[in-house]
């Protein structure tokens, strides 16, 4: 019975997943004709730059969206079930708009006449070149990814059994002593899976560079993009380009996994 109700989900993953997978491999080591070929992986080494970028663009959104994520969350799981459920609702609100349009709001907020250099005006300072710039898309990816980073450490923090926290209170652990000690170590299950959400997404975006970036700002994303729809259409070497990201990103997810469970076994220890 369990088998055969897994059968659609096994349907599923072999046409959207398996099969979309084994067509960007094959683009990736063929040529236009068809013929094997490392060209494509050879050629992507002369994008190392744009690789770096998009790395370290999406370690800097990860790493900001869970300074913010994780005292919110904490706060949210410590508050009464009728009001988490609204605060929810309101942090997953964004989410129910278009993602272009999210974006769009932003280069509204961030051009040179929108609302934070006009807030500056009154004050006789500015305009600021908010716009088209690094901070822009950095900004762009945390405000688009953080849900992503709240509702798994929100998730982790609410199933922490709340007796556990009041017998360390009454042991004679402070409130920071309790968090570092207790809550942070079993709300690691959060913390990997929210890095997971924000960081895979986030060094393959395209639309927040673009929008917010300019062209100045080119990331591994947009030079797929191109390669597929721009002018210069190249789909073996975007194919190419795709499985050299999806190898560093697996990459990523491994050694993410081998955290979590080191930091399992250190739990059990415990």
């Amino acid at each position: 019975m369990k088998k055969t109700a897994a059968v659609p989900y096994q349907i599923w993953m072999l046409i959207f997943v398996l099969v979309p997978l084994l067509m960007v491999a094959y683009f990736a080591f063929t040529d236009s004709n068809g013929a094997y070929t490392l060209e494509n992986i050879i050629k992507t080494g002369e994008y190392v730059p744009i690789f770096a970028k998009s790395i370290l663009f999406a370690l800097i959104a990860t790493v900001i969206c869970l300074v913010i994520a994780y005292p919110l969350s904490y706060i949210l799981s410590t508050l009464d079930i009728s009001y988490q459920s609204t605060v929810l609702m309101i942090i997953m609100l964004p989410m129910w708009m278009n993602f272009l349009l999210r974006t769009y709001a932003w280069q509204t907020i961030l051009g040179n006449n929108g609302i934070i250099n006009e807030f500056f005006g009154f004050f006789g300072i500015g305009p600021f070149k908010l716009l088209n710039t690094n901070g822009a898309v950095i900004l762009g990816m945390v405000y688009d990814y953080i849900p992503y980073m709240i509702l798994p450490l929100y998730t982790a923090m609410a199933k922490i059994d709340r007796s556990i926290l009041d017998a360390a209170e009454d042991l004679g652990c402070s409130g920071i002593k309790t968090i570092f000690k207790i809550t942070l170590p079993l709300s690691v299950p959060g913390i990997i899976s929210g890095i997971t959400m924000v960081f895979v997404p986030a060094i393959s975006t395209f639309i927040i560079s673009k929008m917010l970036g300019g062209s100045s700002n080119l990331l591994i994303g947009d030079l797929i993009e191109m390669q597929f729809l721009g002018t210069s259409y190249n789909p073996n070497l975007g194919a190419g380009i795709s499985f050299v990201l999806m190898v560093i990103i697996l990459i990523v997810m491994a050694v993410i996994n081998l955290i979590d469970k080191s930091g399992d076994e250190d739990k059990v220890l415990m």
